[in-house]
């Protein structure tokens, strides 16, 4: 599903991390956590698969039959449709509501508003806030907070789903509720990739680790452990 040949990118600025010669494959349906210390190089792999960044130095990226290094611009939105995004931060919308921060991802992909009736409070039931698409995220907590985000990744019945250290500020229990609701999305059939710095979340997942460090895949484990 998910293919890196030879990819590098060399950075000459601050802010981003350098790759070095990235060859990695991932089926369809796998959950792959990629671990590494900060500035290792894992947002900067997973933002190559939107396009956000590209591997001007060299080598190939494929979603599918999308070759995403050389996908014309205008393209760009019909790829991100079809891939999910959750972050530490949850990038809310404070001013709308749960159901609006749902729907209006929604509304901008095209949807109708028959579709977004009837899908909202199915995404809310799914992700566990049934009953609270009336709040305001100032509300809610951050475990709460993180549910929504993961109810707008959905909206667009992605095929991947991609979270960037997405329990980073919680506690334990949120922790745990979100990994266990990235599961269970996963069970469904939806490919994940959680980027993560978090040991004791890796080490009891028990699916496949790859290791980033210095630009570079060091380790790329069936089913692995985070050493730090």
């Amino acid at each position: 599903m998910i293919s890196y040949k030879s990819v590098s990118k060399k950075y000459t600025h601050k802010g981003g991390m350098s790759l070095e010669d990235i060859n990695l494959e991932i089926k369809a349906g796998e959950f792959v956590s990629f671990v590494g210390h900060s500035g290792a190089g894992k947002s900067t792999l997973l933002k190559m698969l939107s396009g956000e960044v590209k591997p001007e130095d060299g080598g190939e990226i494929w979603i599918e039959d999308i070759r995403v290094d050389k996908i014309k611009s205008e393209y760009l939105p019909y790829l991100r449709r079809r891939i999910g995004y959750i972050f530490q931060d949850y990038k809310l919308l404070n001013s709308r509501t749960v159901f609006e921060n749902v729907s209006l991802a929604m509304e901008v992909a095209g949807a109708t508003k028959q579709d977004i009736s009837r899908d909202v409070p199915r995404l809310l039931d799914l992700v566990g806030l049934e009953g609270k698409g009336s709040k305001y995220p100032k509300e809610l907590s951050g475990g709460e907070k993180q549910r929504v985000s993961i109810a707008r990744a959905l909206s667009h019945n992605p095929i991947l789903l991609i979270a960037d250290e997405p329990t980073g500020n919680l506690d334990k229990a949120n922790t745990y509720d979100i990994i266990t609701l990235l599961l269970k999305i996963n069970n469904s059939g939806t490919t994940v990739l959680l980027a993560t710095h978090n040991q004791e979340v890796v080490n009891k997942l028990q699916k496949r680790v790859v290791t980033v460090q210095g630009g570079k895949i060091v380790l790329d484990q069936a089913v692995g452990k985070y050493y730090i």
